[in-house]
Formats: C-alpha cells, structure tokens, sequence
C-alpha cells in the first residue's frame, strides 16, 4: 500500500463545507478514505458531499453540528464502529477590536477553536484505542502562536491554547499509538481571508510573502494528508508551519 494511500481508512473532518476544509474533504477522498464532513453549514456540507459522491468517491455530511456544544462530539461519533482520523477544522473568528471583544464572543471562540479538541479526542480515543491507533489533527494558526493581528486576539488566544494542547495530548495518548500534530497556516485564499479586506489588502498581504502569493487550502491539505499518512508515522505533538516563508524575514526591507 502506497504511504498517501487511504483506501479502508474513516476519517472526519469539522468545519469541512468550504475553504481549508473542503480541500480537506476532497484531499482525503480522492486518496480513498471514507470521509465524513461536519460542519454548521449544513446544506453547503450536504451538497459538496453529494457532488463528490457523484463522482465516486465516499463522502457523506453529518447534518448541522455546532462545535461550540460539548456534546456535538461525541454525537458525531456514535454508531461508528472505526475512526483512523479527525481533522479539527472548524473555526470561529470574527473581525473584532480588542475592546469589543464580549463575554459571549470569547466563550464561543474558545468553545469552537479549543474546547472542541478536548471533547473530539475523547470521543474518538476509545474507538481509535480499540483498533490499535490513529490519527487526531488541528488546524492551528500562525497567528497566536507566533504573531499577531490587528482584530484578532481572541482567535490568537485560542490558537496558542491549541498549540499546547497539541504537545499535552499527544505525549498523554501517544501509548495508544494515537498521533496528534497540527498545521498552521499563514494567509491562505479562502472565503474567510475576505473578513481581513478587499483585494487591495488580500494583494498587499501576498506582496509580503517571500514565494509572492497567499496559500491556496490544497497547500493545507496536503500537509494534513502527509501528517495523517503512513509516512509520517513517527510524527506526535508538532505543528507544521506552511505560510510561504512569511515568517522568515524579522523585518520586511523597503520596496
């Protein structure tokens, strides 16, 4: 068996209607995995699953499922009698200065982007403990990790939390022979880079990356694939860097 291939292989991924995620689900199944997407949206979910059923491959939506809900994980995971990998996509991040953040709006950002990971990884550890091992993934951030962004501290906040929940979890289940690594991403060309500007900014951003362009989510999702893959079996408790080399220059010289 080839290491990138997935044939026999379940896997879900959250937050997998559009953008990183739908190259997630697209990556997964075009290399054979059964995939199943979860997501909020849940006719755009239903239609990409119906689309890429239609062209032969194992794809099916869960219905609506809100991660900011303890309880929604376990319920995705019900009935189901294996799971190789979860992919932890879903975010929540919206514009906002860091005066107006609310009670309401950083509970639901932790709930989403954090909290969810504790509850998907216990859901999934008896199943994945039960066949001998497998794979958990996050869509972490640069930002929060290891920069900032104007509007943007309680997705940071959060983002740094996954970070470290990363390492813990994987040196807690690595007996299990359970992975867990995560990809942060720089700027990536997705529906949501459209709440950081217009073009003009989206233009400006990409100026700035020494390869001369924004990621496109199939550069995420490769890098998923090659960390859920057999190839990287020997990988726990990092997180891959794919943003371009963006953040390679301290500071960017003059034009």
């Amino acid at each position: 068996m080839s290491l990138f291939d997935f044939r026999e292989r379940q896997v879900l991924v959250t937050g997998g209607a559009q953008g990183i995620g739908r190259a997630l689900v697209e990556g997964f199944a075009r290399a054979g995995a059964q995939v199943r997407i979860a997501d909020l949206q849940a006719q755009t979910a239903a239609a990409l699953a119906a689309d890429l059923t239609a062209q032969g491959l194992a794809v099916e939506a869960a219905g609506a499922t809100d991660l900011a809900v303890p309880d929604s994980a376990a319920a995705l995971l019900a009935g189901l009698d294996r799971l190789d990998v979860v992919v932890h996509n879903a975010a929540f991040f919206p514009l906002t200065d860091f005066a107006a953040i609310t009670p309401a709006l950083l509970e639901r950002t932790l709930a989403v982007n954090l909290a969810a990971c504790f509850w998907l990884a216990q859901a999934a550890t008896p199943l994945m403990r039960r066949q001998g091992g497998g794979s958990l993934l996050i869509t972490s951030s640069v930002t929060g990790p290891r920069f900032a962004y104007p509007g943007l501290a309680h997705y940071a906040a959060s983002k740094a939390g996954v970070n470290g929940f990363i390492r813990a979890a994987a040196l807690e289940l690595a007996a299990d022979q359970i992975r867990v690594n995560g990809v942060e991403p720089g700027m990536i060309r997705t529906p949501a880079l459209d709440n950081l500007g217009d073009d003009a900014n989206a233009a400006h951003i990409a100026s700035g990356v020494p390869l001369g362009r924004l990621g496109e989510p199939q550069d995420i999702a490769a890098a998923m694939l090659f960390l859920a893959s057999d190839a990287a079996r020997y990988i726990t408790g990092q997180t891959l860097v794919v943003d371009g080399g963006a953040g390679l220059a301290e500071v960017r010289p003059a034009p």
